[in-house]
């Protein structure tokens, strides 16, 4: 099967990855004809509940990864974590997208960072930190305060250290694992966005709309569209994030986050991180768009035309954490969209659902 033809309905595509976004992936999916196989660790998944072929297995496990190969005509995943030796193994079998190289880019933070200065991508002032007096004289380069963070398996917070004074340096180093490290500079930005890009087999490219996204405990809360950017700054991210998927010959969607920093003549944009998945910000996409995020990739991977990204209204995309995502009353409100993800029991910190508010004009 060659990688460059469109795929026809009834494709078996696997996902790895059972969580909300393989859930909400399988869901549109199976709008478009495709059937969905799920692999994923843990038999709680609420991805399982959407489709009816699922393999709960170790992501280490050869000989259930083999099984799944065989069931499925494309591969994709829903979280970056992904283990390089996992994706290499299925994509020595079947198509996978995003490709191998581009995951191990953006699962790990020096390697993402340099990928992007190499290629005069506006990213925060950084140093690789493998002791403690690499990080001090990082510290000494960069100023306080700074950021210290893990090269892996950091999200919504996780996997971080603000070092305030040389004198956090080596709690900071003690505390966060595994090494190396890296530490970056800390930026004073004015708000954060995030642009979601689509690149399909054929190397077609749409952006949609900037977001605008406020975090809350280190989760995003909300993400607004319109972005109260100028027209110029929307521009320029939407430039940036298509140079990013076009470097990395990228298929599917991918999340980028810009800190907005306050600039002599106006304000600029500095890229916090790349996701190579459909992204939390993306989520408004699902009310106002004829296109949502997760219909996106699904035509990205199987090498389909890119559908329209126009927005159709003013949105606004609130996160349901933990209990929140019991206020019914609120959720069913006029003009609002719910999406609740059929975990088991809500948590502090969990994401359970978002829902999408119209914002009348």
């Amino acid at each position: 099967m060659s990688n460059n033809l469109p795929l026809p309905q009834g494709t078996m595509i696997g996902i790895l990855g059972g969580g909300q976004l393989g859930r909400m992936l399988a869901l549109a999916a199976a709008r478009l004809g495709m059937r969905t196989h799920i692999f994923c660790p843990d038999p709680q998944s609420p991805a399982f509940e959407v489709t009816p072929h699922k393999t709960i297995a170790a992501y280490d496990d050869d000989s259930a990864l083999a099984t799944f190969a065989d069931t499925i005509d494309i591969v994709t995943y829903e979280f970056e974590n992904v283990p390089a030796a996992t994706a290499e193994f299925l994509a020595a079998r079947k198509p996978l997208h995003p490709a191998a190289d581009a995951l191990a880019i953006s699962q790990d933070r020096l390697a993402e960072k340099s990928f992007l200065a190499a290629r005069n991508i506006a990213v925060a002032p950084y140093r690789a930190v493998e002791t403690l007096d690499q990080l001090r004289q990082g510290l000494a380069d960069l100023g306080t305060p700074a950021v210290l963070k893990t090269t892996r398996l950091g999200y919504d917070g996780k996997g971080q250290r603000l070092i305030k004074s040389l004198n956090d340096a080596a709690d900071a180093f003690a505390t966060l694992t595994p090494k190396p490290l890296v530490l970056e500079a800390f930026v004073p930005f004015d708000k954060e966005i995030s642009v979601v890009v689509a690149r399909n087999v054929q190397g077609q490219v749409k952006t949609f709309d900037a977001a605008e996204n406020l975090h809350k405990n280190h989760i995003l809360h909300t993400s607004t569209v319109p972005a109260n950017i100028s027209p110029t700054l929307e521009k320029h991210a939407g430039m940036a994030a298509k140079a990013i998927v076009i470097a990395l010959n990228y298929v599917g969607v991918l999340g980028v986050e810009f800190f907005v920093v306050p600039g002599q003549d106006r304000p600029n944009l500095i890229v916090n991180e790349i996701a190579p998945r459909v992204h939390n910000s993306g989520h408004w996409t699902e009310a106002v768009c004829l296109t949502d995020q997760f219909e996106q990739h699904i035509r990205a991977i199987l090498g389909w035309p890119l559908g329209d990204p126009t927005r159709l209204a003013d949105v606004v995309m609130q996160n349901l954490i933990g209990d929140e995502s019991l206020a019914l009353e609120e959720l069913l409100a006029a003009g609002s969209q719910p999406h609740l993800y059929g975990k088991t029991a809500p948590r502090p910190g969990r994401k359970m659902g978002h829902f999408n508010r119209i914002v009348p004009k």
